[in-house]
């Protein structure tokens, strides 16, 4: 080999960040993978349909879908066929561009929220260096919470634009459901930011490499579990779409393909928070208790494992489908305002705290655990040793205040409602008209030959 080469060789194994390389991509790479990324959520929603009804079937004891295909796996595609020749009915009192335009709002942030997802490490595809990943940005994780942000604005859209009361009154039940349930969820996010010192999501991961978040951050973990489930309106916090009292919520007017753009945008929706807590807590590509150079952790294994996280999640939304029934909406209004939002703070003072003594002490992870601990403790038996609240007996039942409507207790029903009043003032006026008519003589001869006895 020729000393010329040497340089050469070298610099070409220079090791690249995530950043570089995809700056690096050529154009028809960076189209394969939008192309890739866009089909991801389509193709898995396929997949959960047919999955989330077996899987429920079998907790419920009751056979899910069996006849379309091979044990019935054909069922989606079979829905996939009918729902766009499905007769479409737009209503009379619709804005019709409105209402055509809140589908499309819906589904595009849903489809395009995956694009900031590592998948993997670096790879090489068709002999060109790249990560799998379409975009890498040092805010990343803001981009996606805003894609997902914006699928809000297709639902109250499609609820105000429909012209019906339960789609407007679902349309406003969302709005306040992200509101609230956002809030609690970028709060659980911030405490993965302090620790990785990043907003990359690239960088998130390669973080985890000596300990993933989901155990060392576990009130952020669970915080954004329960703020996943009420961002998607998904069961038991699928209160936007309730049919018990809602009808079908913001998509009750929708009929044919436009409805099957809403059932594509929820299934995406939860692929993309799915991807996104894979991301976040559970170390992203990475194999559990190995190192990044580890074999399992090259190549295109990644894929597999990071993929696998994510149908673990996925799993979760169905069982609690399954499991849980739906919330009354104060119940669901309280546990994001009253519980998650006021734990996240508490929660995020505190991983504050841990990281400036990191910072500034010789202190170590063991020592900040263990006074972590018997804080825990003392704050448990105090709670114990407290007493409990007595609550004065009283032989009567509560007229106002409680979380259900009583009426009062001195309620006397009336004998005759309005309702009734106004049937009898009706049939007494047209008793009234009969006798009079009965009364009146009847004419027999017409007005002209009473004029002139001509015939």
């Amino acid at each position: 080999m020729s000393p010329a080469m040497v340089p050469f060789l070298a610099q070409a194994q220079e090791p690249m960040t995530r950043a570089e390389l995809l700056a690096d991509d050529p154009l028809w790479l960076i189209l394969l993978k939008a192309v890739v990324v866009l089909l991801i959520g389509p193709l898995l929603t396929v997949l959960l349909i047919v999955g989330e009804r077996k899987i429920i079937g079998r907790m419920q004891n009751r056979p899910g879908p069996n006849r379309v295909g091979p044990g019935g796996w054909f069922q989606s595609l079979a829905d996939a066929i009918k729902l766009p020749f499905k007769e479409q009915i737009i209503p009379d009192t619709a804005d019709r561009k409105v209402y055509f335009l809140a589908p499309i709002i819906v589904v595009v942030p849903a489809l395009i929220g995956l694009a900031a997802i590592p998948f993997g490490p670096e790879v090489s595809i068709f002999g060109e260096r790249t990560v799998l990943q379409l975009i890498e940005l040092p805010v990343s994780v803001l981009l996606i919470l805003a894609g997902a942000s914006i699928g809000v604005y297709g639902i109250v859209l499609a609820g105000w634009s429909s012209g019906s009361p339960y789609p407007l009154l679902g349309g406003l039940r969302s709005a306040a459901q992200v509101i609230s349930y956002e809030i609690a969820m970028g709060l659980s996010i911030i405490g993965v930011a302090l620790y990785a010192q990043s907003l990359s999501t690239g960088d998130i991961v390669e973080a985890q490499a000596s300990g993933w978040y989901f155990y060392l951050l576990l009130p952020s973990f669970l915080i954004y579990v329960v703020s996943m489930v009420g961002e998607t309106n998904r069961a038991p916090f699928d209160l936007p779409e309730a049919e018990s009292e809602l009808v079908g919520g913001f998509h009750t007017e929708y009929s044919s393909m436009k409805f099957a753009m809403f059932f594509l945008a929820e299934y995406t929706n939860m692929v993309i928070v799915s991807a996104f807590a894979t991301t976040l807590f559970l170390g992203g590509w990475m194999f559990p208790f190995v190192g990044l150079d580890s074999p399992l952790n090259q190549g295109w294994w990644p894929v597999l494992w990071f993929f696998a996280k994510m149908a673990v999640v996925l799993f979760g939304f169905i069982w609690l489908r399954g499991t849980l029934p739906r919330f009354r909406y104060d119940q669901f209004m309280k546990l994001g305002w009253k519980v998650l939002i006021p734990v996240g703070l508490i929660w995020v003072v505190v991983i504050s705290a841990i990281r400036a003594i990191r910072t500034d002490g010789n202190v170590s992870t063991t020592q900040i655990i263990i006074v972590g601990a018997v804080v825990i403790a003392v704050l448990v038996l105090l709670t114990l040793l407290l007493p409990e609240k007595e609550v004065p007996y009283e032989d009567s039942v509560p007229v106002t205040g409680s979380d259900y409507p009583l009426p009062p207790l001195d309620l006397a029903v009336p004998k005759t409602t309005p309702r009734q009043k106004a049937l009898r003032a009706r049939q007494r006026s047209e008793q009234q008209a009969v006798r009079s008519e009965r009364a009146e003589p009847a004419s027999v001869t017409s007005g002209k030959e009473n004029a002139d006895g001509d015939v």
